[in-house]
């Protein structure tokens, strides 16, 4: 059996930058996924994430990208995209680190035969722990996408009879003594 990835990606403390692990703990929270996916909250971790991404045979990564297009704007992008620069502008320091995990697992012979990044076009990443209302907005659209790209690789996420809370831990308001 395949063994498939979801990997949300980015900082949780620049507001929109925190869009990709938002959503994998949402899709946490709400699925029950069979045994041979994982999900993976890569945050900024780069060039660390290559053994998180070993053995893998597919991949699919949510994350913010640098391209034209409104805020909410979506992307998608396939694994030859990120060797051969049809990815935009980095727009953070975490995605040179991805193209490099996905550079080096493939000279380690351990890259996913099929990787897919949905990317986001962000519209506010300074400090700040929510999303702004317009990737806030989109996360159900990305959430059917993901689950599309599963359905494509023969996964079927099982909806929770009761969806857990998703413990978005960055976006809680602190209480005072």
């Amino acid at each position: 059996m395949e063994k498939i990835g979801v990997m949300g990606v980015g900082n949780v403390l620049l507001r929109d930058e925190g869009f990709g692990v938002k959503l994998l703990y949402i899709l946490k929270a709400k699925y029950d996924f069979p045994e041979n996916v994982v999900l993976i909250d890569g945050g900024t971790a780069g060039i660390f994430l290559s053994p998180e991404i070993d053995y893998l045979d597919r991949l699919v990564i949510v994350d913010v990208v640098k391209a034209e297009g409104e805020p909410g704007s979506v992307r998608i992008y396939e694994k030859e995209d990120f060797f051969i620069d049809r990815l935009p502008l980095k727009l953070s320091p975490h995605q040179l680190g991805l193209q490099e995990v996905l550079l080096l697992n493939e000279l380690k012979g351990t890259c996913p035969k099929e990787v897919k990044l949905i990317g986001i076009v962000p519209k506010a990443v300074e400090t700040g722990t929510g999303l702004t209302p317009e990737l806030e907005a989109k996360l159900p659209e990305v959430e059917e996408l993901v689950l599309k790209v599963l359905r494509e690789w023969g996964v079927e996420p099982k909806l929770k009879e009761r969806p857990e809370d998703p413990q978005i831990w960055w976006e809680k308001k602190v209480k005072e003594a």
